[in-house]
C-alpha cells in the first residue's frame, strides 16, 4: 500500500515544498533532504506521512508523524518541526485542511448514533495511522491523479478520511473540540480572530474579554490549548506570516514587518532573529535557495 502511495506521490508533488492539487483542501509535502528544526505555522489540517519522518515540538511535547502516526491539528498553530530525508528517500506526506463545516455534519451525524465517552479537547495530536484510514488516504491519490475523478468523487474521499479520523483512536478528542466543550471553543475563536486580523492592534485584555474571561484566566486557557502565551503566539503568527510576504512575494524586511503589523522595524529584526535564529533577509536567502515558493514544512 505504502509504495503505492510513494509512486502517486513522486508524480504528484515533483518537486520540493507544498504542491497544490486538484482540490484546494489538499496539497502535498515533499523535501528531499533534512531540515533541523525550523519555526512553522500550520493551518488545522491533517497530515499523512507515506514516507520519511517528522517531528514536531510544542511547549515540552514532541509529536512523531510518519509512516505509522499522522497529525491532526483542530486549531492553526505556530509550533517548530524537523525532518528526516534524503534524495534517495524523501519526505512525502500529504496534508488535507479540514473544513470545519463537513466535519460538525459528521459529528451531529455519529451523535445521532452513539455516544462516547467524554474527552478532553486537544489543539494537536498525532495518531497510529490504521488500516482502513491508510486505504482511505490511497484511494484520495488516485482520485487526484485526475482531474475528473479529483472533482466527483475527490471530495466524498474526504469526507470518508475526516470520519476514519473522527472514528479513530483519538477522535474525541478532535469531536470534543468541535462540540465547543469547555472554553476550547472560546480559545479557537481568538485564535481564529489572531489569524484573521494579525496585522491590527490586538490587545490581551481585550482579547478576554470578548469571551469574558479575566486576564490571568485567559492567559490559563489560552496556554491550555496552544502551548504558549497569547502574545507568544500573536508574535509568532506575525513573523511567520512576514517570512512567507518575504519568500513568496519577495517583500523586503521593512515592508514585510510593516504589513504584518510591526512600527518598529528594529523590534522585527531583533523578533525575528530571536524565533527564526537568523536575520530576516538571511532567512529569506537561505529559504528561497532551498525552496522555489514556500518555506520548510
Amino acid at each position: 500500500m505504502f509504495n503505492e502511495m510513494v509512486s502517486l506521490l513522486h508524480e504528484l508533488a515533483p518537486k520540493e515544498g507544498y504542491t497544490c492539487s486538484q482540490l484546494d483542501t489538499v496539497r502535498f509535502m515533499r523535501s528531499d533532504h533534512p531540515i533541523g528544526r525550523t519555526a512553522v505555522l500550520y493551518e488545522p489540517c491533517i497530515v499523512i506521512v507515506c514516507q520519511g519522518y517528522k517531528r514536531g515540538y510544542l511547549a515540552n511535547r514532541v509529536y512523531h508523524y510518519d509512516k505509522q502516526h499522522y497529525l491532526v491539528l483542530s486549531v492553526p498553530l505556530p509550533f517548530s518541526t524537523e525532518t528526516q530525508a534524503s534524495p534517495q528517500e524523501p519526505l512525502l506526506a500529504v496534508s488535507v485542511r479540514l473544513d470545519m463545516l463537513v466535519l460538525s455534519e459528521l459529528v451531529m451525524e455519529m451523535d445521532n448514533a452513539w455516544v462516547q465517552p467524554a474527552t478532553a479537547p486537544e489543539g494537536i495530536m498525532s495518531t497510529a495511522l490504521d488500516p482502513l484510514l491508510a486505504d482511505t488516504t490511497l484511494r484520495l491519490l488516485r482520485a487526484l491523479m485526475s482531474p475528473q475523478e479529483a472533482k466527483i468523487i475527490g471530495p466524498q474521499i474526504i469526507r470518508e478520511l475526516y470520519y476514519r479520523v473522527l472514528v479513530g483512536e483519538r477522535g474525541g478528542a478532535l469531536r470534543a473540540a468541535l462540540a465547543n466543550q469547555g472554553q476550547f471553543a472560546s480559545i479557537a475563536r481568538v485564535l481564529q480572530r489572531i489569524h484573521n486580523h494579525y496585522s491590527q492592534p490586538l490587545h490581551i485584555h481585550t482579547l478576554a474579554g470578548d469571551i469574558g474571561l479575566s486576564v490571568p484566566a485567559f492567559h490559563k486557557h489560552f496556554k491550555a490549548v496552544t502551548g504558549s502565551s497569547p502574545l507568544q503566539y500573536i508574535k509568532s503568527v506575525r513573523l511567520n506570516q512576514a517570512r512567507l510576504l518575504m519568500i513568496r512575494d519577495n517583500q523586503t524586511a521593512a515592508g514585510a514587518a510593516f504589513s504584518v503589523g510591526y512600527e518598529s522595524p528594529s523590534q522585527f529584526n531583533r523578533e525575528f532573529r530571536r524565533l527564526f535564529g537568523r536575520s530576516p533577509g538571511e532567512e529569506a536567502r537561505e529559504m528561497k535557495a532551498a525552496f522555489s515558493i514556500y518555506p520548510p514544512i
